[in-house]
């Protein structure tokens, strides 16, 4: 179904807030791979099912230790193919002696910023940019 040129405009405008808003978050969504996410979520489903015949198997002899371990497989399988990817490698700049000094948003605060200061910080920036 195409979108509208109304639908367009304010999906390009919310796409333009969001990498000014966080330009690393919006750059590493556009760079995941999507078929490495369809192909992770494919071997976690496989693994979820072979999990779960493994505590059918289990309820049927009537070993409970080896149906425990089965659940608690199939859970972390689950956790493993659905949650999201990190990127690899450090996120900043590495010094000369080799330290990595985070730089943007992966930077700390103040010692006197507080959540609610940054907070506040932020709302008052997208109030004062519309």
């Amino acid at each position: 179904m195409a979108l509208s040129e109304h639908e367009q405009k304010l999906l390009e405008q919310m796409e333009q807030a969001l990498y000014a808003e966080d330009p690393r978050f919006a750059s590493r969504i556009r760079t995941q791979s999507i078929a490495g996410q369809s192909r992770r979520m494919a071997m976690g489903i496989v693994g979820i099912l072979v999990a779960l015949g493994l505590v059918v198997a289990a309820a049927l002899n009537q070993a409970i230790w080896l149906g425990a371990i089965a659940f608690a497989l199939m859970v972390a399988v689950g956790v493993w193919a659905f949650a999201p990817t990190r990127r690899s490698g450090p996120a900043g700049v590495v010094d000369p002696s080799g330290r990595v000094k985070p730089t943007g948003k992966a930077a700390r605060p103040a010692a006197g910023d507080g959540f609610m200061q940054r907070i506040e910080e932020r709302w008052d920036r997208r109030s004062h940019d519309e």
